[in-house]
């Protein structure tokens, strides 16, 4: 204990004084109580310490967690209660998906499967630049529904594997030859992790937080299962993750752009890997089963009473892998990740359910869309604005959870107001959320470790993902429309 490690002074000044101008010094707004006010005082402060990084996120929702049992803000006349509502988040069984997901997808690093995936694709289509771009692209499109952490997949798994294919045609971060093939291929590794983020719930941790605000948005009127989800993303992620290669090659193209070797080298890292481990076919055999499980495939073949909870399948998984021994006890307990992601996410989800319970995301909305209806726009040129507002504003966070928690429902309610059909809004607006991750170089954890490695410059990655950014929405919103129009989902 010679050295602490306390909140950071600056971050932590500044959402407190936000904290306090909004709870003493701005008047409650007509048609807002007093305890919504408040919390949304508490909200804010939290979101600023967490954009601000005061602290580690999971310490600054314990500090969140303890102002709203303190201050009774959700319960003013009982004590048992505040702790209570201030707790209730942990009961919530999206977040246990999310965390149990995440001690799954630990086999894929542990057993060696992550990497065997990524190198056999490259085997197959590697013999031009093109191909090893597809191929990260498939790799990771494949271990999307069973990695709720995008930054373990994209940062952690594929990314080693691109740095080991641009080393092996010399072209280096620190030698001035990022420009042969490594500038290219860090790009696209990056920009494909937006679009795997948005094809699955599991895919990325705010994902089931989004589902729970739709379901709260709409008193419950619309719920995504994991299968609708995956449906209605299919499409239009799949022209994203064909067509995303192509225009980063057109802006950058890589000066080497026949790899005969790449094959050949990917077949070597497969033989070092040695012939796949009965690890890894459990693994395996466990990823299939929690995909049929999440897909409903017990329900369609056995009718709805052998229907699985998503959590239940994921609890299934981990005793599986626990029993067998591919992971152990030890394993999940020093899960850092997995543990830290269910404590902040109980936290804002608590928060964020209650400030619509108390009326303030009802009262915001009514603010917004009345401001959008005084325009006198269609509700489709409402929802663009809202769309626009709400992606653009990610330039200023350095987390799509904050930026979910803080916008997402409001936005929501805001369109809700305007008229727009509730699942064509709610589809948008979450498929948004992974989209605008392309946006900066911080804007999620996959960021600063891709763009870190020093393949591209500032000025290369934020010219890219602006312009992805446009192509994506454009997609999404165009061919994606239609595809759930298709669908009958609105």
């Amino acid at each position: 204990m010679n050295k602490l490690t306390p909140l950071k002074v600056i971050p932590s000044l500044i959402s407190l004084a936000i904290t306090l101008i909004i709870w003493f010094v701005i008047p409650v707004p007509e048609g807002v109580t007093p305890e919504a006010w408040h919390l949304l005082a508490l909200f804010v402060g939290t979101i600023a310490a967490i954009i601000g990084k005061a602290m580690p996120i999971g310490a600054v929702s314990i500090v969140a967690l303890a102002l709203v049992a303190v201050t009774g803000v959700t319960n003013p006349t009982s004590t048992k209660g505040a702790i209570t509502d201030a707790l209730s988040g942990f009961s919530n069984d999206l977040i246990w998906l999310i965390g149990i997901s995440i001690m799954v997808s630990m086999s894929l690093n542990k057993t060696g499967l992550g990497a065997r995936i990524g190198y056999y694709f490259i085997s197959l289509f590697g013999k031009h630049t093109l191909g090893i771009a597809y191929s990260l692209a498939i790799a990771e499109t494949v271990l999307a529904p069973v990695t709720p952490s995008n930054t373990a997949r994209g940062g952690g798994i594929i990314h080693p594997i691109m740095r080991s294919i641009s080393d092996s045609f010399g072209s280096k971060a620190d030698d001035g030859t990022t420009k042969k093939i490594g500038r290219y291929l860090s790009l696209v590794n990056y920009n494909i992790n937006p679009i795997t983020s948005a094809m699955f719930i599991t895919a990325t941790a705010p994902n089931p937080l989004i589902v729970s605000l739709i379901a709260a948005g709409t008193a419950s009127a619309f719920e995504l299962t994991w299968g609708m989800w995956a449906i209605a993303a299919f499409v239009p992620a799949l022209v994203s993750l064909i067509v995303m290669p192509l225009i980063i090659y057109f802006i950058y193209p890589p000066e080497i752009k026949v790899t005969p070797n790449a094959p050949n080298f990917a077949k070597q890292r497969l033989q070092e890997l040695g012939a796949i481990s009965l690890p890894e076919f459990i693994t395996l055999g466990v990823f299939a089963l929690l995909l049929m499980m999440w897909a409903g495939v017990p329900a369609m073949i056995f009718g709805n009473t052998f229907a699985i909870n998503p959590t239940t399948a994921a609890l299934i998984g981990l005793a599986i892998l626990l029993s067998t021994g591919v992971l152990s006890w030890d394993d999940v307990l020093k899960n850092k990740g997995a543990w830290d992601t269910v404590v902040w996410f109980a936290a804002l989800v608590m928060m964020a359910t209650y400030l619509g319970k108390l009326g303030l995301i009802k009262w915001l909305s009514m603010t917004v869309g009345g401001s959008i209806e005084q325009m006198g726009i269609s509700w489709i040129g409402g929802m663009l604005i809202l769309v626009l507002v709400y992606v653009y504003s990610h330039y200023f966070f350095a987390s799509t959870t904050a930026h979910i928690t803080a916008m997402f429902a409001a936005f929501f309610a805001a369109g809700l107001a305007l008229g727009v059909p509730p699942m064509l809004l709610g589809l948008t607006l979450a498929f948004s959320s992974s989209l605008m991750m392309s946006l900066t170089h911080y804007g999620t954890g996959t960021a600063p470790i891709i763009f870190g490695s020093g393949y591209a410059t500032l000025g290369e990655w934020w010219k890219v993902g602006f312009i992805m950014s446009i192509v994506n929405l454009i997609i999404w919103l165009t061919l994606g429309s239609m595809w759930w129009k298709y669908l009958g989902y609105w």
